[in-house]
């Protein structure tokens, strides 16, 4: 490991409890950011309403450290979007987000579109689909940023167990993202969850950023932030444990090739010869090769979008 990275483990790791959530509160008084916590949904309608309410009942009601709570859902065929409604949060369908230019599907999509339907100084993202969930992983996210004005984003850091074996989850962190960053981007070797859904930053910073539309938009805005405003200005928060619905294999290869083709765009900004990835199942007549596309499609920063930037000045 680079001595810088060890330097920076050392300065910009922290656990949640570093920063008690009154203290939290006076430092957003002194400042006078605003916080804004983003779910993006696609039929999480078993998990969405208890996270929303977590954070309602703890960090709007409680300590009032959050100023709104918003579900942006990307199509959900349940009652993601009445069950996160009931719960408090304000929901937004994806389509309704800048009609112009239509939606296409992918995590990093919802998230960009977010940036438009929100107006917190810091924007914290939380995935929909985690189980036992602790207010934690959102105080603990924006505490450096309300605190720190240096620091412009968080990551959330925690254990993964998979079933009942601790620390087993995250594979195409381990498979993928971390021999990458590795060998690639050595400066972000020190990042325990680069691919967690869960991380907070500045607007200013987002604004900046372009976000790949699928699986790759974490890796893509960690690489990308760092070449922005430098290693000092990231960090990283211990949360707990992390519970959440795990994918298949399959699931998972088509995850890692997104992050893979992330990854090339900015190692070499070079294009692929075929952007897809064939998978192989067990059918009536033996393997039967099932083909997908790789998500290759990013949006620009959303400070080159007309609307965004109309929204500001009005």
């Amino acid at each position: 490991m680079l001595e810088e990275v060890e330097r920076w483990l050392n300065a910009r790791s922290w656990s949640a409890a570093d920063r008690p959530v009154q203290h939290l509160l006076s430092a957003k008084h002194a400042t006078g950011q605003s916080v804004s916590v983003v779910l993006p949904a696609l039929d999480e309608e078993a998990t969405v309403g208890d996270i929303v309410a977590v954070i309602r009942r703890e960090l709007v009601l409680g300590v009032p450290l959050v100023d709104e709570i918003v579900v942006v859902d990307s199509g959900s065929s349940d009652r993601t979007a009445e069950v996160a409604a009931a719960a408090g949060a304000r929901v937004v369908h994806r389509d309704a987000i800048l009609p112009r230019i239509p939606a296409v599907p992918g995590k990093g999509e919802v998230l960009w579109r977010s940036l438009l339907v929100t107006g917190g100084d810091i924007v914290c993202f939380v995935d929909a689909d985690l189980r036992e969930f602790s207010a934690d992983f959102v105080s603990g996210i924006v505490g450096p940023l309300l605190t720190d004005p240096d620091v412009h984003l968080v990551k959330a850091m925690y254990d993964r167990p998979l079933g009942a074996a601790p620390g087993q989850g995250g594979r195409v962190t381990e498979l993928m993202a971390r021999p990458l960053l590795n060998m690639h981007w050595p400066q972000l070797a020190g990042f325990v969850q680069p691919l967690g859904g869960e991380y907070a930053a500045r607007r200013s910073l987002l604004e900046r950023l372009p976000f790949p539309v699928g699986y790759g938009v974490e890796l893509g805005m960690l690489v990308d932030a760092l070449h922005l405003v430098g290693l000092d200005a990231l960090a990283q928060v211990d949360v707990g444990v992390r519970v959440h619905r795990h994918q298949d294999g399959r699931a998972l290869g088509r995850m890692a090739a997104a992050i893979y083709r992330t990854a090339q765009l900015r190692l070499a900004r070079g294009h692929l010869v075929r952007p897809t990835l064939t998978q192989f199942e067990r059918g009536a007549d033996g393997f039967e090769p099932h083909t997908y596309t790789v998500d290759t499609e990013e949006r620009p920063p959303m400070t080159d979008i007309t609307e965004y930037a109309t929204r500001r000045v009005a």
